[in-house]
């Protein structure tokens, strides 16, 4: 009977790891639209506020109907966790940000699958869990798509910076994904909110020291709108996947975001994707079929 919950619970786990992953793909391309009118460090900033202050209404509302589950809280074990989560997530946008306003919008869509390969090694490596012989396939894939993707011309070998700038961002992230596994079984509207207003704080601190500008009210609005659904609602189900998933099974079936992303991207900005890019795409989509047709449960 334990088995057949746990395994409903794994299915349920998948559900919203995808659905995470569909909140998350339309951030590049509405941020990408957005960083015209909002600075980069500004845009950070807000998009975590607005995970923050959105997951905050949604739990008062939970409290006034008495739906609100019963979850455990962080404690002072978890600090160490909590800050590195916080730190990582105010590096993190800063990095893909700035990477946008240098590179194509489908482009960093695509690098942000470089997040399943930072996440799963720096699991199996600092958290010790295991990696399976089919996601390290999808690792090699995903890293060889990666580098095709960061040069600008690759006859002539030379970096695209935008597409570091997006990779930097995933390894914040990675290590990021690792520290919220060490808090998945805590109250997860607790740790948006904590994510939210921390790293939205920080950024905004950093947007102002460097001398950044507060952009007009209606593009604020549309960046914490933005960040609800794309950084709020997302790290919301993420958590919950982690539960049963770990963090590198959790982030393998992350990986259909960037597809989701390139094809918004696609929509939006009628990119043209140039050879190279189609190739990287091919190259992905092999890694992205390995990683979520593992079995590596934890």
């Amino acid at each position: 009977m334990e088995e057949i919950v746990t395994k409903k619970k794994q299915k349920q786990a998948v559900f919203f790891a995808i659905l995470a992953a569909a909140l998350y793909a339309i951030n590049a391309p509405i941020s990408k639209l957005l960083l015209n009118n909002v600075s980069s460090a500004m845009m950070a900033a807000f998009l975590y506020l607005g995970a923050g202050i959105g997951v905050f209404i949604v739990q008062i509302v939970q409290k006034k109907r008495n739906k609100e589950k019963s979850e455990k809280s962080l404690t002072r074990k978890e600090l160490p966790y909590t800050i590195g989560m916080v730190v990582l997530d105010i590096a993190a946008p800063l990095f893909l940000m700035a990477g946008l306003t240098m590179t194509t919008s489908a482009n960093a869509s695509l690098l942000n699958n470089f997040e399943i390969v930072a996440t799963s090694v720096i699991a199996l490596i600092i958290f010790h869990e295991k990696v399976s012989k089919r996601l390290w396939i999808a690792i090699g894939l995903v890293t060889l798509a990666s580098l095709i993707l960061s040069f600008e011309d690759v006859s002539s070998l030379s970096f695209s910076m935008g597409s570091v700038l997006v990779l930097l961002a995933c390894i914040c992230w990675g290590f990021e994904n690792n520290c919220t596994r060490m808090l998945s079984q805590k109250n997860p509207i607790e740790i948006v909110i904590i994510k939210g207003f921390c790293s939205g704080t920080g950024s905004l601190v950093i947007a102002l020291i460097v001398g950044e500008k507060f952009p007009d009210w209606i593009y604020i609005a549309g960046v914490l709108v933005l960040g609800f659904f794309a950084y709020g609602l997302s790290i919301f189900f993420y958590i919950y996947a982690q539960r049963y998933l770990g963090a590198a099974k959790t982030s393998a079936y992350y990986a259909v975001s960037p597809f989701i992303g390139v094809a918004v991207s696609f929509v939006m900005f009628r990119e043209a994707p140039t050879v190279w890019f189609v190739v990287a795409l091919v190259i992905m989509v092999g890694g992205t079929y390995f990683a979520s047709t593992d079995d590596c449960t934890l």
